[in-house]
């Protein structure tokens, strides 16, 4: 059980209720109940985010489609063991699992989200061996935030559009 206070409060702020119309796997349910995970959506993920520190949201994916995801609800506080004090952690809803993927530019299922003040900083998607997962998490860890990986309109800078011989997209 996590009893460190100063990580579990901040999560709460931006907690959703449990969901209760189609309830969470029960190994996604102990992450919130046992270690302190908050409940976030499209909608709060960002606010949550933004708390401080690093976070990691877990969308663990449709169980039936996705059974490693409960794996990786299983294997997630053995991480947080593994890094002490370095992340808190949010689990989504099944039913908004989609629009918080598409906001980060998930495409598998399961994937960790870190974020970092608000950032993103990279996903480690799928079940991992044990060693992967902790290499992947310390990396996670020490690496910059980047731009998460959505679908969007590559940024050219005025200078790199000035050194081709044709400025249109055609």
């Amino acid at each position: 059980m996590n009893t460190d206070t100063d990580t579990a409060t901040p999560s709460r702020a931006f907690a959703l209720p449990e969901p209760d119309t189609n309830p969470a796997p029960p190994l996604v349910m102990r992450l919130a109940r046992d270690f302190g995970a908050a409940w976030v959506d499209e909608t709060s993920v960002a606010a949550w985010g933004a708390g401080g520190g690093d976070r990691v949201v877990l969308l663990a994916g449709d169980p039936v489609r996705f059974p490693e995801g409960q794996d990786v609800a299983a294997v997630l506080p053995e991480l947080m063991k593994s890094f002490p004090n370095r992340f808190q952690i949010a689990v989504v809803p099944r039913e908004r699992e989609d629009a918080v993927a598409r906001r980060y530019g998930s495409q598998r299922w399961p994937t960790l989200i870190f974020l970092r003040d608000g950032q993103y900083v990279t996903g480690i998607a799928g079940m991992q061996d044990w060693d992967v997962y902790l290499s992947g998490v310390a990396a996670a860890l020490a690496m910059p935030p980047s731009r998460a990986p959505t679908i969007g309109i590559p940024v050219v800078s005025q200078g790199a559009s000035a050194a081709g011989s044709d400025s249109s997209c055609h």
